[in-house]
């Protein structure tokens, strides 16, 4: 399907104050994008120039091998990377599998490194940041998952053990004594991914579209699960935490500078607190807190089919998961990227990017295939309702401490305050390409606009060192409240 017109519209430089409605334009996808690595200061995540970088973008999962082959229908190409930047996205969590970069015992897969770089370098150069998630759903291909290479596990499903499969399976005895291996180090499980990870380390180290590696996504604690509710798992989560700071060790032994993501043990997703940097505390730079946020409510209506009323319970449940996130942050002082969340639910969805916007972390929504495989291109899956979510108009660095961030997907009204520092290069706000049919206006107070005419990314210079707020809504829109929410 043809992917039809994109209205672009920006503006020159404008006096403090002004607004200024400009005519659309068609505009070509962007490439060639200046990127640079990201790295943690504080709860933010800040690009070389100092700029405090809101990550907005989707997943990426191939779960089944030969895995990351760029052209087979899954795997991002170039001409997803020009739709996905198109859409302001500037992120994608690419998955990559233990059992696919050692597939045999201490051997590590060049080819499929080869494969991932060659991801990564197609997204940089439309300035997309790439988060490479070791990813496993299962532990293993042994329960009918993936993840875990079969030869790193002793444990095996009894003759008569009966499989629930995703996500029941989590509590098969024999998958839990497989858990309990990875976090004992048996059989040097633990040993071996690190010599994968840190191959993985070796294979980006220096290119600075790579934002981090995932240690792990969604781990599960064996047979510990039982001491993890209601509350939290403490003696667990220090056991783990020590797994992640010796995997950590392995891919800083080959990348000193890369920034290193940690999951919280899975029951996180049921609303149990982490207790990852409370015994002991996160001491490594560039740690960065990668949870999920998900509602299990609606959970069980997508994956059992329970009742679709169940879903009434999300903002509940939701509340919970990000007061978590606030009470990690004040503990730990270390960023946070919510790294799946969605999986097409829409009020589910909504009730994240709320979140998120009130905090100012950025995500990665679950999921992204491709829409240029075999058979053709594929219509654009941003332009349904869940896309019209997600396809923002944000502020991807700022040049201060942000403040107040409010998008209305519904109106395109977006308003956003921040605290300006003198940095080289000035605040961007990508401008969403679907939300202003006819253009949009733009005002701001305590800036300029510095950004030509017909720029999709509106960049704003402060003029002193008072509080900038931007205001960008459709010609004749009220726009966002000039304060609060």
């Amino acid at each position: 399907m043809a992917l039809g017109r994109r209205w672009v519209v920006g503006a020159a430089v404008v006096a403090v104050g002004w607004s200024v409605v400009v005519s659309p334009a068609v505009v070509a996808a962007p490439g060639g994008v200046a990127i640079s690595r990201v790295q943690a200061d504080g709860t933010y995540l800040v690009d070389a120039q100092g700029r405090k970088v809101l990550l907005h973008g989707v997943n990426n999962v191939d779960k089944q091998a030969p895995y990351v082959e760029p052209g087979d229908g899954f795997t991002v190409t170039d001409a997803d990377a020009d739709l996905l930047a198109r859409h302001g996205f500037n992120t994608v969590r690419l998955g990559v599998s233990f059992a696919g970069l050692m597939p045999t015992r201490g051997v590590v897969d060049t080819a499929y490194l080869d494969r991932v770089g060659t991801v990564i370098d197609t997204l940089a150069a439309r300035g997309i940041y790439t988060l490479l998630d070791n990813h496993q759903d299962g532990l293993s291909k042994i329960w009918g998952g993936n993840g875990f290479p079969e030869w790193s596990l002793r444990s095996r499903p009894g003759v008569l053990e009966p499989n629930p499969g995703f996500p029941l399976y989590y509590l098969m005895p024999s998958m839990n004594r497989g858990w309990d291996e990875v976090w004992d180090n048996s059989n040097g499980v633990l040993d071996y991914l690190g010599q994968a990870l840190a191959a993985l380390a070796a294979k980006v180290n220096g290119r600075a579209g790579v934002l981090g590696i995932e240690l792990m996504n969604e781990p599960w604690p064996g047979s510990a699960f039982t001491t993890c509710f209601p509350n939290g798992c403490p003696g667990f989560d220090t056991k783990y935490q020590a797994a992640m700071q010796k995997l950590t060790d392995a891919v800083r032994a080959r990348d000193s500078g890369l920034p290193v993501f940690w999951e919280p043990n899975v029951t996180w997703n049921e609303t149990m607190p982490s207790n990852l940097g409370r015994n002991p505390p996160i001491t490594s730079p560039d740690i960065v807190f990668a949870p999920h946020d998900y509602c299990i409510p609606s959970q069980l209506a997508i994956y059992l089919g329970l009742p679709e009323q169940l879903r009434g319970l999300c903002p509940v449940q939701q509340d919970k998961t990000w007061g978590n996130v606030d009470a990690f942050t004040k503990r730990t002082g270390i960023p946070t990227l919510v790294t799946e969340f969605g999986d097409g639910d829409a009020t589910v969805l909504r009730n994240t990017l709320v979140r998120a916007d009130d905090r100012f972390i950025g995500w990665q929504y679950w999921h992204y295939a491709s829409s240029f495989g075999p058979g053709g291109p594929k219509p654009d899956p941003f332009l349904g309702d869940i896309g019209r979510d997600l396809v923002r108009t944000y502020p991807r660095a700022t040049a201060g401490t942000p403040g107040r961030l409010v998008f209305d997907s519904a109106t395109g009204d977006f308003a956003y305050t921040y605290t300006p520092h003198a940095l080289s290069a000035p605040t961007e706000i990508y401008v969403s390409d679907v939300h202003y049919p006819n253009g949009y206006e733009v005002h701001v107070d305590g800036g300029t606009v510095t950004s030509a005419p017909g720029a999709r990314v509106v960049t704003v210079e402060a003029t002193g060192a008072a509080s900038v707020t931007v205001h960008i809504n459709r010609p004749g829109s009220a726009g966002a409240p000039r304060g609060g929410h």
